[in-house]
């Protein structure tokens, strides 16, 4: 069986330490874990490839930038032969207190302008692991917000974030998993 876990962030340098970027550092994460050889250049997106617990994990980093994620994610299923039920996308959310984890198997973007480019491309039946980044600071441009470095507490407090990330994103698979050996 093959899974495609796709983490949300931006490709340039200047946003590595951002709040948008969370999904490419879980997503670093997920690969270090498993012993994935690294990411190339393939279509719109940095892929590797890992295997966990008898999976074949795809993982991709687009490098469209968030709001255009739909665009690499379709072509990502398209050239892997996958259906969009095979797909979860790890990404921040503003509307999520810092920390909360959210995994779910379908529904609308929530206003996250990557989902809704994921969305309006494959539909919205994909599961979505959504990490609390908010709420944004009274006063703050939302946009300006999610494009800021963490804090030192927060940036403290992720490790552990990213750990239950990964915990949630295990859990995705063995359910995937137990869903097709039935």
């Amino acid at each position: 069986m093959r899974l495609l876990i796709i983490g949300l962030g931006n490709p340039e340098a200047r946003y590595i330490s951002t709040r948008h970027n969370l999904g490419f550092r879980v997503l670093d994460r997920l690969a270090e874990k498993t012993g994935t050889a690294g990411f190339r250049k393939k279509d719109n997106a940095l892929v590797g490839r890992a295997g966990l617990a008898g999976v074949e994990l795809l993982l991709a980093k687009p490098t469209t930038y968030v709001n255009n994620s739909g665009t690499a994610v379709l072509s990502l299923l398209g050239r892997e032969g996958l259906d969009p039920g095979r797909l979860l996308v790890v990404c921040d959310d503003l509307s999520l207190s810092f920390g909360l984890l959210r995994l779910r198997d379908q529904g609308s973007s929530g206003g996250h302008n990557g989902l809704q480019s994921i969305i309006d491309r494959i539909g919205p039946d994909f599961a979505r692991l959504r990490i609390g980044i908010g709420p944004a600071p009274e006063g703050i441009d939302w946009a300006d917000f999610v494009l800021s470095p963490f804090n030192p507490e927060e940036e403290a407090k992720l490790p552990e974030i990213i750990e239950e990330s990964l915990e949630k994103i295990y859990s995705f698979i063995n359910q995937q998993k137990e869903e097709r050996d039935v």
